[in-house]
């Protein structure tokens, strides 16, 4: 068992657990006192801990033995992803932060299906964004959640976007990936219903590479995981 605690962990001390791990660990799962299980806080390597103290308000635990690996990409990869209705975008952040995915920026479009009206809205939508990569973290062994950031317009994400190799699904346009791995690596993917010519052909003049994954026509939801599923096995750690 795996859980995201997000305060300073110290080995051989003791810490009141956050609201949310205590009720999972006590409330959902029933453990007792003297159960064993991970904690991680986002800044690299977990720590073994032991339940201490199992309350119906409230629970502890001892932190034990720091374990370094933290499971990251040696690919630095940066998804664009223009955002979606439903639960397709978590679907997105979820799978992307399983296939390693290191920076995730949620993007509008000509097509994007999803407008974030308010600051309170977008703020919300963020933080549950952020919570549904910190899950995938705890079940695929990654202790270190990819960077959510706040979103963006496609055309302002163009122009700041860096990496040594940049791509942008095209089903109608081919293209193939280059033999020489490179460090870093910006994927764009578009909405349901895909990028305008305009789109693809302003991603193409700020430098990204049109790129068609097979003859078949992906999900927005399906394509950033197929697409970083064939980067990692290519240029990383994925066999």
């Amino acid at each position: 068992m795996r859980f995201y605690c997000p305060q300073p962990l110290i080995s051989h001390s003791e810490i009141d657990l956050p609201a949310e791990v205590a009720n999972h660990l006590v409330r959902v799962l029933r453990s007792e006192v003297g159960t064993r299980f991970f904690l991680f806080n986002g800044e690299g390597g977990m720590h073994e801990a032991e339940l201490t103290e199992a309350g119906k308000k409230n629970a502890r635990a001892r932190l034990l033995d720091f374990h370094a690996e933290d499971r990251q990409s040696p690919l630095l990869t940066h998804l664009g992803q223009v955002m979606s209705k439903g639960d397709r975008m978590d679907y997105a952040i979820q799978k992307a932060t399983e296939m390693g995915v290191t920076e995730i920026t949620p993007l509008t479009s000509e097509r994007c299906e999803l407008r974030l009206r308010g600051e309170e809205r977008a703020d919300k939508k963020l933080e549950h964004w952020r919570r549904v990569a910190i899950s995938a973290c705890e079940q695929c062994g990654r202790n270190i959640p990819p960077l959510i950031h706040e979103p963006m317009a496609l055309s302002d994400w163009l122009k700041h976007a860096q990496a040594d190799l940049k791509l942008v699904l095209a089903p109608a346009v081919s293209g193939s990936l280059p033999a020489q791995a490179p460090a870093s690596v910006a994927l764009l993917i578009g909405p349901e219903g895909g990028l305008s010519e305009a789109e693809i052909q302003q991603a193409t003049q700020t430098g990204f590479l049109p790129w068609q994954l097979g003859p078949r026509v992906l999900r927005t939801e399906t394509a950033p995981v197929a697409a970083l599923a064939v980067l990692q096995s290519r240029f990383a750690d994925l066999a």
